[in-house]
């Protein structure tokens, strides 16, 4: 019957302290996801510029160096470097002395 009773009283001891788990992202991190989101969304609408249905501006739109090359680049940039980026960071821990 003694042994009941600490097998309760441990669990009691669990349950109250409970398992502490952080969350591995913090702030900065969406931050980061923020900003890539946002130059996702920049890319695709100047890629969009040189989108028509008109067949005699197909070659005019396609001249464009917006559609070309900037939003090609910065979607590369957002992909390959920000994203990566924004999951990678972690913050400093803090000092114990």
């Amino acid at each position: 019957m003694s042994k009941k009773k600490v097998v309760s009283s441990s669990r009691k001891q669990q349950r109250s302290t409970g398992v502490q788990w952080n969350f591995p992202l913090t702030k900065t991190n969406f931050l980061y996801f923020g900003a890539a989101l946002g130059v996702i969304i920049i890319g695709y609408l100047l890629m969009a510029t040189g989108i028509t249905s008109d067949p005699q501006k197909h070659l005019e739109t396609w001249a464009n160096s917006m559609a070309i090359v900037v939003a090609p680049t910065l979607l590369v940039i957002a992909y390959c470097i920000l994203i990566p980026l924004a999951i990678m960071k972690s913050e400093k821990a803090p000092s114990v002395e």
